[in-house]
C-alpha cells in the first residue's frame, strides 16, 4: 500500500511570518499539534505544539514570536508513492509522529500520521505499534 492511500490530504499550511499565537489557533481549529510551514509554494519547515512550548513559552518568548523562530527547518518528509512499511520505518527511526507528504515535484500533497498508519487496512497492528514503541522511547534530538 502507498502513502497516498492513507494520508490526510486536507492540510493547513502555516506561514513562517505567522505568530505562534496564529499557529496555535490554527492547530486548535484543525485539532492537530502539527503544521507544515510553507513559503513561495515550497515547504520550508514544520511547527508543532511542542516547538511552541519548548522553543517559545519555556524561553519566555511572547505570543507574537514568529513561527520561523521556533519551527524545525530540517524537513523530514516522504513521497506520496512510497510504501507504508518504508515510511513507518523512517518515522520510527527518526522518532516522528507526523510526516509531510510531497509529490515528486516537491509540492506538499498531504500529511501522514501514526494514526493514519494504524487505520490503514494493511496494518494488522504490528507496524503502527512498532513505530509508536520506537517513537515513544526517550532520547534523540527533536526535529518535528
Amino acid at each position: 500500500m502507498k502513502i497516498s492511500d492513507c494520508m490526510s490530504s486536507d492540510v493547513r499550511i502555516a506561514s513562517p511570518a505567522w505568530s505562534i499565537r496564529d499557529a496555535a489557533r490554527a492547530m486548535r481549529e484543525i485539532d492537530s499539534g502539527f503544521l507544515p510551514v510553507g513559503e513561495n509554494d515550497r515547504l520550508v519547515g514544520a511547527v508543532t505544539d511542542r516547538d511552541i512550548v519548548i522553543r517559545a513559552v519555556a524561553e519566555d518568548k511572547g505570543l507574537e514570536t514568529k513561527v520561523r523562530d521556533v519551527m524545525s527547518d530540517e524537513i523530514i518528509y516522504c513521497y506520496d508513492d512510497e510504501d507504508l512499511d518504508a515510511v513507518a520505518t523512517r518515522m520510527s527511526d527518526r522518532k516522528i509522529r507526523r510526516l509531510p507528504v510531497l509529490n515528486h515535484d516537491k509540492r506538499l500533497v498531504g500529511v501522514v500520521s501514526l494514526g493514519d498508519l494504524s487505520q490503514s487496512p494493511e496494518d494488522d497492528g504490528r507496524r503502527s505499534a512498532a513505530a509508536l514503541g520506537s517513537i515513544s522511547t526517550p532520547g534523540g534530538e527533536h526535529v518535528q
